[in-house]
């Protein structure tokens, strides 16, 4: 089977939607392919003017004039796969590839002593990102069942290199959550009309994993052979398409988290009941391409779960630092088409877009009485860059971008390149 790429932009977002995991739709078998390969990847580099001493945050004063440093990387390389059985059921798969290798690091630990520390971020040598049997009875009623991606927030919905300008992924959405967030479970969903819907069943976050760094992000990443399931969790999307060149989506989440780990006594009278919701658009239309989100989360019982983390010992998988109550995520971009003014650089289907963006989101938003905030985790970027297409499959990318942080830290600004593809291969 194939899956073609539709010029009309509202029928166009929803193919794209479905490209991101990894769709394969049930067509007829005449001299239709069963077996469809795509993927997407990036290669970037970056000039960073700041710092990466772990005691930046700390001792802001003594790194003020301190040198930059510069970064090559492949963020995340992807093979998609699937295969129409026939009948309404098809699979799909995707193994992504994350920086160039098997997802074990070593890092140095900012948020504590600086020490080295070798981290595990997901158990295995590669990361599976999906792998799902579907059985599809209508467009409007599709049952999947497996590894899937859960829906919540712009980024994880779309998360392709070519449904953002920037040179890397959106930052709020990728800090403060899992980004791309997937896990074990089954989702119901389906298109209705101008609707898009989508209502999953998936294990919990472990509790255990939370951080003020990244706040719940850390918590899908199971260290282990299996994701832990003693807690449970409900996901639903809605997506809008009825305005032309328009998408809205509206995106949230409920689930426990205490005691999803293996060492569930130390959570003994926690529930850790996590919230959280989001809004987002898409804009394409008119030479113009617009994108914002909006997430906002609330996490109970942070003040106990911090006390329980910080009681794990220092080989267990824990950061072992504090938890906010609430983070929350804010960004948009718009780009225009350069391109689109000249006829000769239409008829070649190049485009040209020169973008901006802003971010701002805050790990440590709110906290307990006892939990203390740290300030340095409240930010804003601001982006500015290019994004040239000289095929729709390909994208290369350029940007230099700010972070601005309290007064009392330095700032950091950068320039990114990148180049990206996306795409099918039969």
């Amino acid at each position: 089977m194939v899956i073609k790429v539709l010029n009309n932009s509202c029928l166009a977002a929803i193919a794209i939607a479905c490209m991101a995991t990894a769709t394969v739709q049930a067509q007829d078998n005449k001299g239709t392919k069963k077996l469809s390969i795509g993927g997407y990847g990036e290669a970037v580099m970056s000039r960073n003017f700041y710092t990466d001493n772990y005691k930046r945050y700390t001792n802001a004063d003594q790194y003020e004039d301190a040198d930059g440093h510069g970064r090559f990387d492949l963020p995340h390389v992807v093979i998609n796969i699937g295969y129409d059985f026939g009948k309404g059921w098809t699979m799909g798969s995707e193994i992504e590839f994350e920086h160039g290798g098997p997802e074990c690091a070593v890092e140095i630990e900012e948020e504590e002593t600086g020490e080295y520390e070798t981290e595990t971020e997901r158990g295995g040598e590669v990361a599976l990102e999906q792998f799902w049997i579907q059985k599809s009875w209508s467009d409007a009623i599709n049952l999947r069942m497996g590894h899937i991606i859960v829906p919540v927030g712009l980024t994880n919905a779309h998360h392709e290199p070519n449904q953002f300008f920037g040179v890397y992924r959106p930052e709020g959405e990728n800090t403060i959550m899992p980004c791309t967030w997937h896990q074990t479970g089954v989702s119901l969903w389906g298109n209705v009309g101008d609707w898009r819907y989508e209502a999953q069943f998936v294990a919990g976050l472990e509790a255990d994993l939370f951080g003020a760094k990244d706040w719940v992000k850390g918590g899908s990443a199971s260290p282990y052979e299996f994701d832990i399931a003693n807690k449970y969790a409900g996901v639903l999307r809605i997506d809008n398409y009825s305005v032309e060149g328009l998408r809205i989506g509206v995106s949230g989440y409920f689930g426990r988290t205490a005691g999803n780990s293996l060492k569930q006594t130390n959570y003994d009278g926690i529930d850790g009941d996590l919230m959280i919701g989001a809004i987002d658009f898409t804009y394409d239309a008119h030479n113009w391409v617009i994108r914002g989100s909006y997430d906002y989360g609330h996490l109970g019982d942070s003040q106990k779960i911090t006390a329980a983390n910080k009681t794990l010992g220092k080989n267990s998988v824990s950061s072992q630092t504090s938890v906010a109550s609430a983070a929350f995520a804010a960004g948009i971009e718009a780009g225009y088409d350069l391109f689109a003014l000249s006829d000769k650089m239409r008829q070649k289907e190049q485009k040209l877009y020169i973008f901006g963006r802003y971010d701002s989101y805050d790990s440590m938003y709110k906290t307990e009485s006892a939990v203390v905030d740290n300030p340095c985790w409240s930010r804003q970027m601001y982006s500015i860059g290019l994004n040239y297409r000289p095929i729709e499959q390909i994208t290369i990318k350029g940007q230099y971008s700010y972070r601005d942080l309290d007064s009392q830290f330095n700032d950091e600004p950068s320039i990114s390149l990148g180049v990206t593809y996306c795409g099918w291969f039969n």
